[in-house]
């Protein structure tokens, strides 16, 4: 589950709620929803927050265990 995933590398990253909120340009009440899984994250929130950390979505969002950025090559 994403909102796990949330809270850890918040932690990892010595934030509290209120500091990372404030980097998101957010509430700390609609942060800490999304952490708890009482909110869905939006996709833009999502994509902010995995640029933040330097994580993929796919591991943001629990799919996947390797944190890493991956791009995508498509065919021509």
């Amino acid at each position: 589950m994403y909102y796990k995933r949330l809270r850890d590398l918040r932690e990892d990253s010595d934030l509290t709620q209120t500091q990372l909120a404030e980097k998101l340009g957010m509430h700390k009440t609609t942060y800490t929803n999304y952490e708890q899984g009482k909110r869905d994250l939006p996709l833009q929130v999502a994509i902010k927050i995995a640029k933040f950390y330097g994580v993929s979505l796919d591991y943001l969002a629990g799919i996947s265990n390797d944190p890493d950025v991956h791009t995508i090559k498509t065919k021509k």
